[in-house]
């Protein structure tokens, strides 16, 4: 996935601010995004502080790395099937 032009601490302030009342159009215009990308930031970010948004990063990047890691040991178990299997 490409990674966001705008940290999470900013992405949660431009939320902020259209929560706080000023209208989409304009804070898209002033931090130069389409109101399309920030309804998706929006959607993710929406609702969580900074810290928060800092454990779901973490979160992430561990579950991503034990899906890789049960991936890795999935292959090797059908390497070994299939070797053991031919002999």
């Amino acid at each position: 996935m490409r990674k966001s032009r705008f940290p999470e601490a900013q992405i949660i302030g431009m939320v902020k601010e259209q929560e706080a009342g000023m209208s989409t159009a304009k804070v898209c215009r002033r931090h130069g995004l389409s109101p399309a990308t920030f309804y998706k930031l929006k959607a993710k970010y929406g609702g969580i502080e900074v810290s928060e948004a800092a454990r779901l990063k973490a979160l992430e990047d561990e579950n991503a790395k034990l899906k890789r890691l049960l991936a890795d040991t999935m292959l090797a178990n059908v390497v070994l099937k299939d070797s053991l299997g031919k002999n």
